[in-house]
């Protein structure tokens, strides 16, 4: 059964200038995004710094109000709801940020951005709050005695477990992590997958996992929708991406990526050019500027979002039938 269903989802950013500070232009972060979360699935979303994928993720929880489009949690149309009618849907959405830093007030203690988040929405009441905090970051591997620590105090890893508890401790159905482990060593990043793993099953969730890491999304998660520009150009299961990816650009992507074995010496993909602005996207396929398989035809016009052999694969691309 599906959690979230997104259709058609578009975000533009306007641009002022000139001396009455009049709309100019628009800045096109996110083109008529639609995807289908499951209950309980990881949906990946990778791509180019740029493309998209953390606009698209803060306005899937309204964060960011969308331009057009339609975003429907549990069945119900969240779309346009007004900021008291979207409050019992706060409870059920919430993000991990990409920082772990800033995105926690360094005036607060640890206590002080958990009990604030489980009053305001009533997780737990009066005396019961204290040991629901304990409890709260015992599961993300934190002693309690650290809930009087400010975030200063703690490392990268530490205060992204907090981001962690200060997500969760509202027992949300719906969690975006908005590439929760880029900004950690390597090592701190398996620790972080892995309780975010544990995590996932003890509470049930249904998350959206956004990286630029392939291997990262490749283990983590159950679908991946590869973005470009704004744009979703390709969708498969995680399992086939290595062998099932179609799309050059996602091609390109698994090329560039760092081989494990240290003997093998093969070239990594290198794409020419530069990624189009989003302020003046090019008027046909995104990709246009960089394919190397493109054509006259995709300069002009925008191929759909269509399925692909096997099932549940779609790719965005006029050539792919004989890439």
């Amino acid at each position: 059964m599906a959690l979230l269903e997104v259709t058609d989802l578009v975000k533009h950013f306007p641009v002022r200038g000139g001396v009455l500070n009049r709309v100019q232009g628009f800045v096109h972060a996110v083109n008529g995004v639609s995807f289908v979360i499951e209950k309980g699935e990881v949906l990946g979303i990778v791509g180019e710094s740029g493309c998209g994928k953390s606009t698209l993720g803060k306005t899937v929880i309204r964060l960011y109000e969308p331009t057009r489009g339609s975003i429907r949690l549990d069945g119900q149309d969240i779309t346009r709801l007004g900021p008291g009618e979207m409050m019992p849907f706060r409870r059920k959405m919430q993000i991990i940020f990409q920082d772990p830093y800033s995105s926690l007030n360094p005036r607060l203690t640890i206590n002080g951005h958990i009990r604030e988040a489980v009053r305001f929405h009533g997780a737990a009441e009066g005396r019961d709050i204290d040991a629901y905090v304990d409890d709260i970051l015992q599961k993300v591997g934190l002693r309690p005695e650290a809930k009087h620590k400010y975030p200063h105090e703690f490392s990268g890893g530490q205060r992204q477990r907090i981001g962690i508890a200060r997500a969760l401790c509202v027992k949300p159905e719906f969690v975006v992590a908005d590439e929760p482990v880029s900004a950690l060593d390597v090592s701190i990043q398996a620790q972080v997958l892995n309780l975010l793993t544990d995590l996932k099953g003890e509470f049930g969730l249904t998350m959206m996992f956004i990286s630029h890491d392939l291997k990262v999304i490749e283990h983590f998660c159950d679908r991946i929708l590869v973005m470009y520009l704004g744009y979703v150009v390709e969708e498969l299961h995680a399992e086939d991406l290595d062998e099932q990816a179609r799309h050059p650009y996602t091609r390109a992507l698994l090329g560039s990526n760092p081989v494990d074995d240290p003997d093998d010496r093969r070239p990594l993909t290198v794409l020419q050019g530069d990624v189009p602005s989003p302020y003046d996207p090019p008027a046909g396929c995104p990709f246009v500027t960089r394919c190397p398989l493109a054509m006259e035809r995709c300069r002009s016009q925008m191929p759909p979002l269509e399925p692909k052999e096997p099932d549940g694969h779609r790719a965005a691309c006029w050539a792919v039938e004989r890439a």
